[in-house]
């Protein structure tokens, strides 16, 4: 369907929604024409029976333009169409003693999406996604696209909506979102994180305060907290969040310098295990700070803090330094846990004397290089001219650990890349591996690239898998391991040895899942 065609039918919809709206006033016809008869005689009753209806549906039409407005949809506002919207409401709200709310909703992976299918069909994407919102909501409420990645929703007043409204309502605008969508002859699917306010939250304020984009400031800073917990997360304002977010503001950069001496900052473990025999083949460390007045602080928010202070090769080294010593408390207590699994940023790789630092370490630990799996973006290996990042990678490979190529199908690395790099693993991303047990072409787009990692005699594995229907079709198809929250949320690593014994005792209960033959 093309973009010009999809933009008539909104449209059309636009109007039969102000047809529709207008129907409630033919209830008032019967009084009217019987008022008409009985001051006009039979004369003014034809007259008002045959003409109210035309009169009516022409000022259902014409009503908003005459107010200055147009037939264009709720998407094309703008933000300042949207701010008007939303100040409307609030305003109203509070002159009538009803409640009203903003919902915003960001879409998790845009930037793959736009890279992926470019930008005119990512627009007429987004037409498609607004339409989708507008189909849950009701005619009054405003959806609008505020930013190339944002939806902004404004329920319109209502006598009741608490918190419990606003997210039954989020997590259906959320499902629709999540549908598979048709993409030049392929699917995609598309997770939101999701900011939620309602203006109970500006009560207290004054009345200079109380106003839409008060309002919508609030549902930003739940979206900040959001994005800090996704993806797909929900998170609903309150008064704590901007005080976090102002210090947090003033302070990060150095604050995350801190924590990184400090012990604050260490890694996390994910298992990975194989479609196979289920069995444990590693876990990947991520970075995790635990803050002792926050709590636990999303890397989305200070991994760009690190990168800001010049301190990534330092994070590199504390990671490795703590996955290391996990591979040898495993070790120690008796628990079978091939590799470890450590990130490496373009920092660290650009680094002249990295190769010898791993070997050092290594040794330190007296551990094999094939205990540790080097993780390197696509993005890297597809656009590095840098040839000290070539040399580290073929270097570490030489020394014999495991070189796994991370969000594969992001990056667009070429088969030469993957080659001149000695990849030896592909770690599928998240965005393929989401509803592939129901979606035929999301089966399709991960059964290439299992041909293809076959062919060049590299080893997969899926990330982000979250149900059994997605771990029970990846391994029909061949994908050798898979990592994900279905299968084990990260976790400190005084956890991982229950979580291990736990997964074992469960194996021994089930059986294999058989890959499909043919």
């Amino acid at each position: 369907m093309s973009l010009v065609f999809r933009s008539i039918l909104s449209r059309l919809r636009a109007v039969r929604r102000r047809i529709r709206a207008g129907f409630a006033l033919l209830a008032f016809s019967p009084a009217l024409v019987l008022g008409g008869f009985w001051l006009g005689g039979e004369d003014l009753l034809v007259m008002l029976a045959l003409g109210f209806p035309i009169i009516l549906s022409f000022c259902c039409l014409l009503w908003p333009a005459l107010l200055g407005g147009s037939l264009r949809s709720d998407a094309e506002l703008g933000e300042e169409g949207f701010d008007r919207a939303i100040d409307a409401a609030v305003r109203a709200a509070e002159a009538t003693s009803r409640r009203t709310g903003c919902i915003l909703l960001e879409l998790d992976d845009y930037a793959a999406l736009r890279e992926r299918f470019g930008r005119d069909t990512s627009e007429g994407v987004m037409d498609r996604l607004a339409d989708r919102l507008r189909s849950v909501l009701r005619t009054r409420d405003t959806v609008c696209r505020i930013e190339d990645s944002i939806f902004a929703v404004c329920v319109s007043p209502v006598r009741q909506l608490d918190l419990g409204d606003m997210l039954q309502l989020s997590d259906r605008l959320k499902i629709k979102l999540a549908e598979p969508i048709e993409i030049d002859g392929t699917t995609a699917c598309v997770t939101a994180s999701v900011g939620i306010s309602t203006d109970t939250g500006l009560k207290g304020s004054s009345a200079q305060e109380r106003t839409g984009p008060a309002l919508l400031n609030c549902a930003t800073i739940a979206l900040a907290e959001a994005r800090r917990h996704g993806p797909s997360a929900t998170r609903a304002y309150s008064r704590d969040m901007t005080r976090s977010l102002i210090s947090c503001d003033a302070n990060l950069v150095r604050e995350a310098a801190e924590a990184l001496e400090s012990g604050q900052i260490q890694p996390w473990y994910q298992p990975q295990i194989s479609t196979d025999t289920g069995r444990i083949t590693g876990f990947e460390a991520l970075a995790r700070w635990s803050h002792p007045v926050r709590g636990l602080i999303s890397p989305a928010e200070f991994i760009p803090a690190l990168q800001h202070g010049a301190k990534m090769e330092r994070l590199g080294e504390v990671i490795l330094c703590h996955s290391l010593e996990a591979l040898k408390t495993w070790d120690a207590a008796g628990l079978d846990v091939p590799h470890v699994g450590v990130n490496f940023s373009p920092e660290e790789l650009r680094n002249p004397g990295l190769i010898k630092k791993i070997e050092w370490e290594l040794d330190r630990f007296d551990l094999k290089p094939h205990r540790l799996a080097v993780e390197i973006l696509e993005t890297v290996v597809a656009s590095s001219p840098d040839d000290t990042v070539v040399r580290n990678i073929a270097g570490l490979s030489r020394l014999g650990c495991q070189i796994d190529l991370d969000d594969f199908g992001t990056g667009h690395a070429s088969i030469s890349s993957i080659r001149r790099f000695d990849v030896q693993r592909l770690k599928i991303d998240r965005s393929f591996v989401m509803k592939v047990d129901c979606d035929p072409e999301q089966q399709r787009m991960v059964a290439a690239i299992l041909t293809m990692a076959e062919q060049l005699d590299l080893a997969t594995l899926a990330e982000g898998v979250e149900t059994a229907g997605e771990y029970a079709m990846l391994s029909q198809l061949g994908c050798d391991a898979v990592q994900g929250f279905g299968i084990g949320r990260p976790m400190p690593l005084d956890q991982t040895a229950g979580w291990i014994h736990a997964h074992m005792a469960k194996l021994t209960k089930m059986p294999p899942i058989g890959r499909h033959i043919g």
